[in-house]
């Protein structure tokens, strides 16, 4: 899993008791269910707990079979399926597609802690922009389980958005303000204006640049609603994103730049050759360079505020 909702979990248990459902409206999944759940770029299996009626949709407590009741999360419908044969093999295609190795013993995928080692190793600053995301995963065994972090990449984020990123923290959890959007410049026009300043840098248009910058917008669009946005936000990003709206098109820099914190633990999940993961690391360094060098155009001074309409903590969630 790439993240936990812990705050989610605690702040919704404790602000809604349920709305009542609409008429017509039932719930696809019962409480003591098994299910299969989508949690990242992975399917766990996973048992509903709780299941209430709220914000006119099916939400869903859910506990991760194997893994800490710390793990534990509310989710919507979009995140679960009944599990089912057919499922079980979409679940073991995509373990095989990440390189999970089965477990003998358990006779289940050799689950992966997505969450933690990469977190031990940013200053405290960067800490405190992930505070509820830090605590190592373990399974109910206690045993820590993670392979895929072996491999991790390192992202050094320039003092100054490090900065940045504790300043973004700070404005949203503590000051309860927002990133007013659409963004403008968005991040569709920073990897634009990037791949311009490249080509005029190098004098020529390298698709070695082009192809990075399609894999950064494609991870910031599927890793913005699931790993990337604080729970304060949760309500404007339902609000500004519709199915024809790409999250690139309407975010910025500000929430580009919480990607660069995650990428070690998500590109973990990616089969790439040591040579290729070195060149990589350098051209993801030379963008954060970019970034920084532009920080006045780039993001914003301030944010909005206060325009927060759900509670929540420090932590962000899913």
């Amino acid at each position: 899993m790439l993240s936990s909702s812990k705050g989610e979990s605690a702040s919704d248990g404790e602000n809604s008791s349920g709305d009542a459902p609409e008429s017509g409206s039932k719930s696809l999944f019962s409480e003591g269910e098994k299910v299969l759940a989508y949690h990242g770029p992975r399917i766990y299996e996973a048992k509903v707990q709780k299941a209430e009626f709220r914000k006119n949709e099916w939400r869903y407590f859910v506990h991760y079979l194997g893994w800490n009741k710390n793990w534990d999360e509310w989710v919507g419908m979009d995140r679960l399926m009944k599990h089912t044969e057919e499922n079980i093999q979409k679940q073991q295609a995509l373990d095989k597609k990440a390189g999970v190795d089965k477990n003998t013993k358990s006779g289940r995928s050799a689950q992966t802690k997505p969450k933690g080692s990469a977190d031990a190793k940013v200053d405290k600053e960067e800490a405190k922009y992930i505070v509820a995301k830090g605590k190592k995963r373990k399974t109910d065994s206690g045993i820590e389980d993670n392979p895929a972090t072996e491999k991790l990449i390192k992202i050094q984020i320039p003092p100054n958005l490090k900065k940045q990123l504790v300043d973004d923290w700070e404005y949203i959890t503590q000051q309860n303000k927002l990133v007013k959007l659409p963004r403008s410049p968005s991040v569709d026009d920073i990897l634009t204006k990037y791949l311009e300043y490249r080509s005029k840098k190098d004098g020529m248009m390298t698709d070695a640049v082009g192809e990075i910058l399609n894999g950064l917008r494609s991870y910031f669009d599927k890793a913005l609603p699931v790993i990337l946005l604080y729970k304060k936000e949760r309500q404007q990003y339902r609000e500004a994103i519709s199915d024809n709206v790409s999250p690139s098109s309407v975010y910025g820099a500000e929430h580009l730049l919480r990607l660069f914190v995650k990428l070690p633990e998500l590109l973990g999940y990616v089969r790439i050759e040591e040579e290729t993961l070195i060149r990589l690391q350098q051209k993801l360094l030379e963008f954060l360079k970019f970034l920084q060098n532009n920080q006045s155009t780039f993001f914003l001074a301030s944010y909005d505020g206060p325009k927060v309409t759900e509670g929540g903590g420090k932590g962000k969630d899913n």
